[in-house]
């Protein structure tokens, strides 16, 4: 039995993982973590880390990088092993939660979808093939998303430019540039809108014809089923910094 903590409870994604914690036999909501505490819970839900009494196998991270930090500070001392799905960190914060994972087991990934994992892997394989070409990625959201781009773009750019030796530059602003577009720039576009839960596009331009690669996200759940089984992957690590392909390998 998996007893879970979850952080940001009170938001969208924290309670599609609550709901599907509460639907698990298998499964504990021990308890829930919010600076702003809404609505009434059937668990415990705190807003101030001192008083937090139970000590959760897990904890799962659906908040933003303030919150993330505020948790983590909890999870170290208690040494509970935690699933962090936020997104929007800065790089240093990145540094951070490397260092944090020296003294606790930390899944990390942008996005919990086992198709982005192949995606990711799909673009980071083309890119060498594909390297005489104009890269643009353009990511579409619901109307509430605070970071741009997402961090499944930003992933996904990651990956094309690591496979081509790092020579590549992300051009997230073309507004202010009055010039042509530079071969070695990745094309980072942000649309807000809407409900829509999430859509990546990966378009690899050539002189004659454009190779596209396309995933969307009809549910929030497939986010929260992806937390959940990395969550039953981490209690079982050493110390160090995962993500989904650790868990899939």
């Amino acid at each position: 039995m998996l007893e879970i903590m979850v952080n940001g409870c009170s938001g969208k994604m924290g309670q599609i993982v609550c709901d599907l914690v509460e639907q698990n036999e298998n499964l504990v909501l021990k308890c829930g973590f919010d600076r702003n505490v809404t609505g009434e819970f059937a668990f415990p839900v705190f807003n101030r880390i001192e008083d937090i009494i139970e000590k959760p196998d897990v904890i799962i991270d659906f908040s933003v990088p303030i919150a993330t930090f505020k948790i983590l500070d909890y999870a170290v001392e208690n040494h509970i092993p935690m699933v962090i799905a936020t997104t929007g960190f800065t790089a240093d914060e990145e540094k951070r939660i490397e260092e944090y994972s020296k003294q606790i087991p930390i899944f990390k990934s942008a996005n919990m979808s086992y198709d982005i994992m192949i995606m990711k892997n799909l673009v980071q394989w083309l890119a060498p093939l594909l390297k005489d070409t104009d890269i643009e990625i353009t990511e579409t959201h619901h109307n509430r998303k605070i970071d741009s781009p997402s961090g499944t773009a930003q992933m996904l750019a990651d990956s094309i430019n690591h496979s081509l030796e790092n020579k590549l530059h992300c051009e997230y602003n073309r507004h202010n540039r009055r010039e042509k577009r530079e071969k070695n720039e990745i094309g980072m576009n942000s649309i807000r809108g809407g409900n829509i839960v999430g859509e990546h596009v990966v378009q690899f331009f050539g002189e004659f014809e454009t190779f596209e690669l396309k995933h969307t996200s009809y549910s929030r759940n497939v986010f929260a089923e992806g937390a959940l089984k990395a969550a039953h992957f981490l209690v079982k690590q050493s110390n160090g910094l995962y993500n989904m392909e650790d868990m899939f390998k």
